[in-house]
């Protein structure tokens, strides 16, 4: 059997956070950041994980079943799991993982490792399927053998991400809908800050966020909040933390849409503005900032940002602003500084852009 290489990288959403497992929008982009399975079948039953960030000994079964495997590996054998559910063909082998995309920082490490495995095991066993289905997989093995109830947003931006190219999801048709999102022809770039404070949907927050989302619509007599989208239903909810978080996923699937409308017009002062009211929408309604996360946010907008908001699951993670390019060193380090000054660990600070997707090396 032939050597295989896949890639796949991280993603940062811009906008639409908790929307994706309410079936209503966001618009994330794919990193430059990615992760490289190599994966040498041997034709055994047994998957060994070799990691340069993780180290050598780990290994599961093909058979394994949810409950079998923990840690980091739990995701390659997930997916490997759900793709032999599902009826496709799976092999034993080798596979050698390497990472550039910041573990626990909110910018899908775990899917650039789902997507990356799937992506080689179909190469080995000579099994094609759409990137949807690819990406509905690998949300499968995350959910039911991982234990992550998260939504599908991660994997569909790992998987069709372009150059400077947004992606507006819409989670009820699954459909993907690339928006121009070339930065630097406005003078701009997306300024990353890594707190450098883990989020963890594992710890409960994220499961208890869909909890009253999905409390809610049963409330309202749906199968989703998307299907009540651009009605005014909040006083018929009246549980008040489960109508605060309504109110987020229907702002915020609103503001996903404005934003697309704003980038196309190449309108970059009102996508900053709606990236703010994001932010205030998950500190005050979602509940999922933190002191620390606020504090970066405000700071940025302080020195001069066209807007700022925390990105992914929340608790945690990374804050993503809007800079002009010529700023980018003053406001790196005035951030560096307000966050020393409170107290708080040193951020790592870094430009992306948006990037391809996952794809097969063609030389391994």
């Amino acid at each position: 059997m032939n050597t295989v290489v896949a890639q796949a990288p991280g993603r940062i959403n811009l906008i639409g956070e908790h929307t994706d497992y309410n079936l209503g929008f966001a618009m994330p982009i794919a990193l430059a950041e990615r992760t490289t399975v190599r994966f040498e079948p041997d034709g055994t039953d047994r998957i060994f994980l070799r990691s340069k960030e993780e180290g050598d000994g780990s290994s599961f079964a093909l058979s394994a079943r949810p409950g079998d495997v923990e840690g980091w590996a739990a995701y390659p054998a997930g997916v490997i799991w759900a793709l032999s559910a599902a009826g496709h063909d799976v092999v034993g082998g080798t596979m050698e993982v390497s990472s550039d995309v910041p573990i626990g920082a909110g910018l899908s490490s775990s899917a650039a490792l789902e997507c990356a495995v799937l992506l080689a095991m179909n190469a080995a066993t000579a099994t094609t399927m759409d990137r949807s289905t690819v990406a509905r997989i690998a949300q499968r093995g995350e959910n039911d053998f991982v234990g992550a109830p998260t939504g599908l947003m991660d994997q569909l931006a790992s998987l069709n991400g372009e150059p400077d190219r947004a992606l507006l999801i819409d989670f009820d048709s699954t459909s993907v809908r690339p928006v121009e999102f070339d930065l630097s022809a406005h003078g701009l770039v997306l300024l990353v800050v890594n707190s450098n404070a883990a989020h963890q949907h594992s710890t409960g927050e994220y499961a208890s966020r869909r909890e009253s989302c999905n409390r809610a619509s049963r409330t309202l007599g749906v199968d989703s909040l998307r299907r009540v989208q651009g009605q005014n239903i909040l006083d018929r909810i009246e549980n008040e933390v489960d109508r605060r978080r309504v109110r987020h996923i229907l702002t915020e699937n609103q503001r996903v849409l404005d934003s697309a409308q704003a980038m196309a017009d190449g309108d970059f002062r009102r996508l900053g503005a709606l990236m703010a009211q994001s932010h205030v929408s998950m500190r005050d309604d979602f509940e999922i900032t933190t002191p620390h996360i606020d504090l970066i946010v405000d700071s940025l907008l302080s020195h001069g940002a066209l807007g700022a908001r925390m990105t992914g699951g929340g608790f945690g993670g990374c804050v993503i602003s809007l800079v002009p390019a010529a700023h980018v060193e003053a406001m790196s380090a005035s951030v560096t500084e307000d966050i020393a000054d409170a107290g708080f660990p040193a951020p790592t600070v870094f430009v992306a852009r948006a990037a391809a997707g996952a794809q097969v090396c063609t030389d391994p």
